[in-house]
């Protein structure tokens, strides 16, 4: 088992569209970036990528290169998971926090957690996000930008360290 932490920030500006966990969630504010600036989804890809030892998603999805200009962040997230079973690991489990003031997210919660467990492949039950404000301090606090935290567990997809019921181990 690894165990990665992933982190990403992104100001909030008029005129974009505010993208969560790959929910549209509807606010009069949207992150800036060169992608759809989902930092859910990207804290959640870094915490992956983290986790296999494979750098971040800068070095997989350069700002520099237009090809990503705009890109669904979901469609980022699956090609990390695939590139993570190329390595023969699997997602175990990931845990998100999402640090905004505003707008409240409890509602977009449930959607934001399907959206990521189908794009890695996991159980609704293996994907946990979780919206905190940081009551009115700092750069999220004072409504300037979105923050959000991701740990991930991964497991490699041939591991004997763990053996089914009624298998001998060598410790009896």
């Amino acid at each position: 088992m690894r165990i990665g932490h992933g982190y990403d920030v992104h100001r909030l500006v008029e005129g974009r569209k505010l993208i969560l966990g790959g929910v549209e969630v509807p606010f009069e504010k949207g992150l800036l970036g060169h992608s759809d600036a989902d930092v859910l989804v990207h804290a959640v890809m870094d915490a992956l990528l983290g986790a296999a030892a494979l750098g971040d998603i800068g070095k997989l999805f350069p700002d520099s290169d237009s090809a990503y200009e705009g890109a669904d962040s979901l469609i980022l997230l699956k090609q990390v998971v695939e590139l993570l079973h190329q390595k023969g690991l699997r997602v175990g489990n990931v845990d998100a926090t999402v640090l905004a003031q505003r707008p409240k997210l409890a509602s977009w919660i449930p959607l934001m957690r399907e959206k990521l467990a189908n794009a890695m492949g996991v159980d609704f039950d293996r994907v946990s996000v979780k919206a905190t404000t940081e009551e009115g301090l700092g750069f999220t606090g004072m409504g300037e930008g979105v923050a959000a935290h991701a740990v991930a567990l991964i497991e490699e997809k041939q591991s004997t360290c763990f053996q089914s019921a009624g298998e001998s181990s060598i410790l009896g």
